[in-house]
């Protein structure tokens, strides 16, 4: 989903959205302290992590999205821990107790593994042909969007 700005605003929020959705059918098992925290890492990482990025490949992401994908990720690990936000537990370690890299490098990843995709097309294929198109017209005044 893009607007008519060209952001993906919407889609962002919308898939943190539904990664909570996912997220809540899940406490049971993600917060279980008899569950090994690698197990709640692999389950975690294929059914809660790989709903909010599906798509992620495409979006024009700004700054603002990659803050909100951030916090969104930091409350499920944080509750995932059974951590309190009391507790001033650096993110940093609460990661690597569950084993999981930052959400922005993976969305990076995901995009980079899309952009050789996309090189590796035929010239005569739309997605390529997008690259290499030329909008008319100037741009706007004022400093461009953070992305």
């Amino acid at each position: 989903m893009l607007s008519v700005n060209g952001d993906a605003d919407a889609a962002v929020e919308a898939r943190i959205r539904i990664g909570w959705n996912k997220f809540r059918q899940l406490v049971p098992l993600l917060t279980n302290r008899d569950i090994s925290l690698i197990r709640r890492r692999r389950l975690y990482s294929s059914c809660v992590r790989s709903s909010m990025l599906h798509g992620s490949e495409i979006w024009p992401v700004r700054k603002e999205n990659e803050v909100a994908l951030q916090r969104a990720e930091m409350r499920m690990v944080i509750w995932m821990c059974n951590v309190k936000v009391k507790d001033r537990v650096p993110s940093k370690e609460l990661r690597e107790r569950l084993g999981i890299d930052d959400i922005i490098l993976i969305l990076q990843q995901n995009r980079l593994r899309w952009y050789g995709h996309v090189l590796r097309k035929k010239v005569t294929d739309w997605v390529k042909k997008c690259m290499e198109y030329d909008v008319e017209g100037s741009r706007p005044r004022g400093r461009p969007k953070r992305t």
